[in-house]
């Protein structure tokens, strides 16, 4: 991944950001082809503190086999994102952007034997966010058509070796520049827009947005 300097996120809040987000794009090469997945992932970490993810795919997908040969295998795990307008600066002579939260995470791979464990973990970990509702599990489910189900999908675990972060909020921009555009992205109909906004403002919450200048026409 390609980040400019003052976007970059440390490896910790990269990790962080990932295990918050919990799913990605699963990338592996395989004969000179990239082949890819968008998969829920749980990541952890292992006894000695290296950080692992495990994520299942159907049995018929490619990713299944090729796990099976290892490698080294990538996960791309983006956040909100925005479109810019230079409209929006209050500088002038700029040009349009995008804005955007993006964590890649590459490393090698392998099949995992205990699948129950990770299913449960996996759904332990979305069910959790969802309370108060009672958390769903495999309890639920009969065991026979728990069993087939089983047998339909792979487990897979990548040891996370390279950890690159991106957060391009314009860091780089003036304080003018910064609150005009947080502002107009927070004027903005879509949820991924207004989040953007939040994070920016949090970035310098000591300027004073509310006299941000009114928008173009």
């Amino acid at each position: 991944m390609y980040v400019h300097p003052a976007f970059r996120i440390d490896r910790a809040s990269s990790l962080a950001f990932a295990a918050a987000r919990g799913f990605g794009l699963v990338v592996a090469y395989h004969d000179g082809t990239p082949i890819g997945s968008a998969l829920p992932f749980l990541l952890d970490y292992t006894v000695d503190g290296s950080p692992r993810l495990t994520f299942h795919v159907a049995r018929a997908n490619a990713l299944a086999a090729i796990a099976e040969r290892r490698g080294t295998w990538m996960v791309s795990a983006m956040g909100d994102d925005a479109y810019v307008s230079p409209d929006w600066y209050a500088s002038p002579d700029q040009v349009p952007t995008w804005l955007y939260e993006s964590v890649h995470l590459t490393g090698p791979v392998q099949v995992i034997g205990n699948l129950s464990a990770h299913l449960d973990a996996l759904t332990e970990r979305f069910e959790s966010a969802l309370a108060p509702k009672p958390a769903w599990s495999a309890a639920a489910v009969t065991p026979g058509r728990k069993a087939g189900l089983m047998k339909a999908i792979v487990g897979i675990e990548l040891m996370v070796e390279t950890v690159e972060g991106s957060l391009k909020l314009n860091q780089h921009k003036s304080d003018a520049d910064h609150v005009a555009v947080a502002t107009a992205l927070g004027e903005q109909p879509d949820a991924r827009s207004r989040q953007l906004a939040d994070r920016m403002i949090a970035l310098r919450p000591h300027l004073n947005y509310e006299t941000a200048p009114a928008l173009c026409d």
